[in-house]
């Protein structure tokens, strides 16, 4: 299934604050910031990776619901496996 663009922007914005938040991790690592703010900033950006990952796979999921065919036509093991992988 393709996703729309324009539907997907939160998304982008989302894994776009995420690479801004990564590039400020890999500063603070060259600066030898401490351990603790650094791996807070990792599990920010971490957390914010997975929301953007399960927007996809919602919106995905949505777009096979709201295609006509229903709940039967969804391949609900692939969309399981999607789920799962980012787990």
């Amino acid at each position: 299934m393709e996703l729309d663009p324009t539907e997907m922007t939160p998304v982008i914005n989302r894994i776009k604050r995420a690479r801004g938040q990564l590039d400020g991790v890999l500063r603070m690592l060259e600066e030898g910031r401490d351990c603790e703010d650094v791996v807070t900033q990792l599990a920010a950006v971490s957390k914010a990776l997975d929301r953007a990952g399960f927007a996809v796979v919602a919106t995905g999921l949505q777009h096979c619901l709201t295609a006509g065919d229903g709940v039967d036509s969804v391949d609900v093991k692939k969309m399981e496996k999607l789920f799962l992988s980012l787990a």
